[in-house]
């Protein structure tokens, strides 16, 4: 094989290079300054390592609250500026304000301002690079399909689309009827020849069906296999760069999404779920008991009708319930029948818009979460005519159900909020994915994702 490698740095491994070099170029930035600026505020030393801790752990939360890790905003100068002087300003307030983790307050506060700006360059200067270096095409990784033509073109472009990092070099058909397509078709007996001339590290079959792949193709399949080269099906690294499963509205099939997370079922992992949805419930509800002579209020100025209202909703294993939110819309806004709401929808009062964009609209839900029919996070719980309607379209709809639905959940963090079967299909992808990899660590994402949402009010 030639030996001309390019670098390519999967999405997982980006977010790893981020999060270690915002830290490195923070330290870095920090040490220079001690240096040559008489900054005394923070020292790294042997005896103080645990200030060094404290730091890399507050770039990294309050990073990930401020979509620092999120790759299209990593990808983006103007939208990772806002990101950096969020997560400058906010980490370098909480780093003051926590002093027994963290040095004194200084005496001199020109020393905190020389604090905060080291942050600041330290991340600016780091991420540009980033943009400049690791971001370019120049990164791109070369990528042969194997598959249906009948398919390839739409499924090739899909996944480029979510990854741009792919770059398909061209495609190997498995089936004897040709479709025409923009991408460049090579034959069985050119594979070998084609990995000698150029350096291909993957290959992605997007056939279902292994039945469908010739001998002849596995055995020059294989032969690539034992030399070195990657062999991924389609719904695998579809799956894995977009965070979501791979249906189609004529999914039928569920097994071919198993095995669903153990978490579903781990006795421990269900126990620190409904520990922490009854914690956070508690918070929650007192919070709004603190707000709520305020809510009435403004209820009362700009929303005339109860503060308060009831709807059925689907939950766990399709048993209905009624679920408690504030109310965003005008009195009998559905005088003319049930329809999901739209953007920018007129029934939406002024005072229903703030509630709905900071989200102060869901806190009631907590009383159903306190009750069993509802968890912190899981699938948007909806009306059992909008299931039924949306169920007879995708076929595996009722697979959100296996689970309690929730305040917030993937689906709700990743997708805008939708009225079309397109947009119930692509959140259904999310909610499947949820219940296939729920874990602690993706419940902390989905927590982290959530106060995004809310800081940067994208509520619906």
């Amino acid at each position: 094989m030639s030996s001309t490698k390019k670098i390519h740095f999967e999405i997982s491994e980006r977010k790893i290079l981020l999060r270690l070099f915002d830290v490195f170029f923070v330290l870095l930035f920090l040490f220079i300054i001690d240096k040559y600026f008489e900054f005394n505020y923070f020292e790294i030393k042997a005896n103080n390592y645990y200030w060094v801790i404290v730091l890399a752990l507050y770039i990294n939360i309050i990073g990930t609250v401020f979509e620092m890790y999120n790759l299209q905003t990593a990808n983006n100068r103007f939208l990772v500026v806002r990101s950096i002087v969020l997560t400058a300003a906010v980490t370098s307030l909480l780093y003051l304000l926590t002093p027994f983790y963290t040095p004194i307050l200084p005496s001199n506060r020109l020393q905190i301002l020389l604090f905060f700006f080291a942050i600041l360059s330290a991340l600016l200067v780091w991420r540009n690079l980033y943009i400049y270096f690791f971001a370019a095409n120049r990164f791109l990784k070369k990528v042969l399909f194997v598959g249906s033509s009948k398919k390839m073109e739409s499924l090739v472009e899909e996944l480029t689309k979510v990854n741009p990092h792919y770059h398909a070099v061209g495609f190997v058909a498995t089936d004897d009827k040709r479709n025409k397509t923009k991408l460049t078709e090579f034959s069985i007996c050119e594979l070998e020849s084609l990995f000698v001339t150029n350096y291909i590290p993957e290959i992605v079959v997007t056939n279902e069906n292994s039945k469908s792949i010739s001998p002849e193709l596995y055995t020059q399949l294989l032969k690539l296999l034992e030399k070195g080269v990657v062999i991924r099906q389609y719904s695998e690294v579809y799956e894995y760069s977009t965070n979501r499963l791979p249906i189609h509205f004529d999914d039928k099939e569920l097994y071919k999404f198993f095995p669903f997370s153990r978490s579903n079922h781990n006795a421990l992992y269900v126990f620190y779920s409904r520990f922490f949805d009854i914690l956070f419930s508690f918070v929650g509800l007192f919070a709004l008991g603190v707000i709520l002579p305020f809510l009435y209020l403004l209820n009362f100025l700009w929303n005339k009708g109860p503060l308060f209202y009831t709807q059925e909703r689907v939950g766990k294993n399709g048993i209905s319930f009624e679920i408690y939110k504030l109310r965003t819309m005008i009195v009998n806004a559905e005088s003319e029948g049930a329809v999901f709401a739209q953007v920018n929808d007129t029934r939406i009062t002024p005072f229903g818009k703030f509630l709905r964009k900071t989200r102060i609209d869901e806190v009631p839900q907590f009383i159903n979460v306190l009750k069993g029919e509802m968890g912190i996070i899981g699938p948007r719980p909806e009306r059992p005519i909008f299931v039924e309607e949306i169920a007879k379209n995708i076929p595996l709809y009722q697979t959100r159900h296996v689970i309690k639905p929730g305040l917030t959940g993937w689906a709700q963090v990743n997708y805008p909020y939708g009225a079309t079967l397109e947009d119930s299909l692509m959140k259904l992808k999310y909610d499947l994915y949820y219940i296939k990899h729920r874990s602690l660590f993706l419940d902390i994402n989905i927590v982290m994702k959530t106060l995004s949402t809310i800081l940067f009010a994208r509520g619906q």
